[in-house]
């Protein structure tokens, strides 16, 4: 007990040393650079305002309604245009004074009638061509930051025109930090601080180091800095350190004060941390050490209430997953027989919508069927005829696929030339097109295009693209449809229209999505298309084409190589 006191003790004092040598060194290092940066923003800030202010007098002074206003010597609009520029500029003041330095406009109308004829930046200003910076001291304290440039008409003196840079606007931001700034001229002399007691002194006076006045408090700081290095200065009886920059301005400087109080918090912070581990620890092993025995029946204890309510809780559960369970099964023979339903829904849907095209077709047979018999012309009555049963087995093969369709089945496939496809399912649209007078343009290749297939399924997906490009050119003056075969990786059937174009891509091969009107459409054509198109491993995609209109594209894979030209010669 005793060597573990002592050697938890040492180690503390150790680490306690090491600690706060470490973290000294690198907080006071980072308040140093922070200072430095911030060093480097004010002065920067400084020179920035300084410069934007130097072209001012050099732009009034050639402003023609002030110069106008010095030679006639009517003031009246002087002052309102004084005002309008130094809203712009940001100055402190503009005051424009006539060759005798009396202030003739100003922004601030009380100083109107002012004589300025013995101050420097006039009498300076009358001798020189170029704009002057002055500093000129306040009778009520602080400093007037003034740049004076002549003003001249035919090569005569009229006035001279003053900006007073407001330079105080710093000061005013400087207070609301715990840095102490100051900014020297190149007299040394101090013309900017955050110490309005400052100004007019010189640093040497305005920062003496301050020592304490009795025992007690020489204590009290060695106990508040024994974290610190070594003070630059003494700011109010606190130790700070000082950073110094060069202002690129006439030979003046600013330094700035940071004091040690973060460098202290937040060592002092880490220690008192460290401090209360230790104390920690040894309360720890003080307790450890005398409830051992203690702890080993509480925790027997703990474990033994821990099973039983362990035991309780699973029981519990056993419960509860039987009876959801029970309640599992009844949910999934109600979903069972819900999928039934719907399946039952979309497969009548499906019929209703793939067996329309046809059966208008064989309408229009009959009808040109009837017609060619009542003028005792039966031999192409029976040409109709013949199409309208290759109609009938269409619609067999049309309803065995969409058994297939809603069972997700696949038939045997086989060799198909996707021209030949093409015709066939033009010829089964050949009445609407006639009806419609729509231009087909097809662009086709000189040689077949093979994939593997249901010639039945494709003439499908086919027929219901043409379709759909023909509803989508009702409303077209010109309705035109662009059919086009091509062969690369993949074997591609583009069907472009003139129509309006696509609102909605996104739910376009969405089962019952439509955008005609009701009784036109129930939405599955482009649905089934896009299944059969995928059962055989290819795609179908829509995009609106850039010149308008809507552009649909069926891409399967290709036949190459010998089984391309065996399937060209059976076809043949």
């Amino acid at each position: 007990m005793r060597l573990l006191f002592v050697v938890l003790l040492l180690l503390a004092v150790v680490t306690v040393a090491v600690t706060n040598h470490f973290l000294t060194q690198r907080f006071t290092e980072n308040t140093r650079t922070r200072a430095e940066l911030r060093l480097a923003l004010y002065s920067g800030n400084l020179i920035s305002e300084l410069k934007r202010n130097s072209i001012v007098p050099q732009l009034l002074s050639r402003d023609p309604a002030l110069i106008g206003a010095l030679n006639s010597g009517n003031f009246s609009q002087s002052t309102q245009r004084l005002i309008s520029f130094v809203e712009e500029i940001g100055a402190a003041s503009l005051i424009l004074l006539d060759a005798s330095g009396r202030t003739v406009a100003a922004t601030d109308r009380a100083r109107i009638g002012e004589a300025h004829r013995s101050q420097p930046y006039f009498v300076d200003a009358l001798r020189s061509s170029e704009t002057l910076f002055t500093t000129v001291a306040r009778e009520s304290g602080g400093y007037r930051f003034v740049y004076a440039r002549r003003m001249t008409s035919q090569a005569e003196t009229i006035g001279v025109i003053l900006v007073e840079v407001d330079l105080a606007k710093f000061e005013r931001a400087w207070a609301g930090i715990s840095d102490a700034v100051l900014v020297t001229n190149s007299e040394g002399t101090i013309i900017l601080a955050t110490e309005p007691r400052w100004r007019g002194s010189s640093e040497v006076n305005a920062l003496k180091r301050e020592s304490a006045d009795s025992a007690i408090q020489r204590a009290i700081r060695a106990t508040q800095d024994w974290t610190s290095l070594p003070a630059d200065a003494y700011v109010q009886g606190e130790a700070v350190m000082r950073k110094e920059t060069r202002v690129a301005f006439r030979g003046w400087r600013m330094a700035i004060f940071t004091t040690y109080a973060s460098v202290r918090e937040r060592v002092n912070g880490v220690l008192a941390l460290e401090i209360m581990v230790f104390a920690m620890l040894l309360s720890l092993a003080f307790y450890l050490l005398s409830r051992k025995s203690a702890v080993r029946v509480a925790l027997f204890q703990r474990e033994s209430a821990e099973l039983r309510r362990l035991n309780a809780r699973l029981q519990r559960e056993i419960a509860e997953r039987e009876k959801m369970q029970g309640q599992l099964k009844v949910a999934e023979q109600s979903l069972a027989q819900s999928s039934k339903l719907a399946a039952l829904g979309e497969m009548s849907a499906a019929v209703s919508h793939e067996l329309n095209q046809p059966l208008a077709a064989m309408k229009t047979y009959l009808a040109g069927a009837r017609l060619l018999l009542s003028r005792n012309r039966p031999e192409e009555a029976v040409s109709s005829f013949l199409r309208i049963d290759d109609l009938i087995e269409r619609m067999g093969a049309i309803t065995k696929q969409l058994k297939s369709y809603a069972r997700k089945g696949q038939d045997q496939l086989s060799p198909i030339n996707m021209g030949d496809a093409l015709t066939s399912a033009l010829s089964m649209m050949e009445p609407q097109l006639k009806q419609r007078h729509i231009k087909i343009d097809r662009v086709l290749p000189q040689w077949p295009v093979m994939v593997m297939g249901d010639r039945v399924r494709i003439e499908q997906v086919m027929v219901n693209l043409i379709r759909n490009a023909l509803d989508a050119t009702k409303l077209v003056a010109e309705p035109e449809v662009e059919l086009i075969l091509a062969a690369g990786e993949t074997a591609t059937l583009t069907v472009r229209d003139n129509g309006p174009g696509i609102d909605d891509l996104d739910a376009l091969f969405e089962p019952f999505y439509t955008t005609k009107e009701p009784g036109e459409g129930v939405g599955l054509g482009l649905a089934i298309s896009s299944g059969i198109v995928n059962d055989l491993g290819g795609r179908l995609t829509a995009r609106n084409s850039m010149a308008g209109g809507a552009v649909f594209e069926m891409q399967l894979p290709i036949l190459e190589g010998d089984a391309t030209l065996d399937a060209a010669e059976a076809a043949e």
